[in-house]
């Protein structure tokens, strides 16, 4: 395994980066701007909650802050859903990025547990 040294090398920060931009994709032609909207800020919470919480001096503080990537990432398959449902995404489309939103809060409990034991 190789040692992070920095937050952009933590695959789950990666993965939520990936997820972010394809919301972005789905939805750019969306014309619900508020939903849109929201869908959106709640995706760029999750890599930039990771982020700012790696940047932090006190291994606290930063569990904290993934903590709030977790909830923001629950918060961004709520709103998939919904989209599906308004037919502003497709049934596979939804499906894909509703796995990837299940991927990304299990590497998040993995690591604050990791945070939490080890440090």
């Amino acid at each position: 395994m190789n040692k992070i040294m920095k937050f952009e090398d933590l695959n789950v920060w990666q993965n939520a980066i990936e997820l972010t931009t394809e919301v972005y994709t789905e939805l750019k032609n969306c014309k619900d701007y508020g939903f849109k909207d929201q869908v959106c800020r709640a995706s760029v919470s999750v890599p930039s909650n990771i982020a700012e919480g790696y940047e932090r001096q006190y291994n606290k503080e930063y569990i904290q802050f993934l903590y709030i990537a977790k909830a923001s990432i629950g918060e961004v398959r709520t709103q998939l859903i919904i989209a599906h449902k308004l037919n502003y995404i497709t049934e596979i489309k939804c499906d894909i990025m509703i796995e990837k939103t299940r991927k990304i809060s299990a590497q998040l409990a993995k690591l604050i547990k990791s945070r939490k034991d080890n440090f």
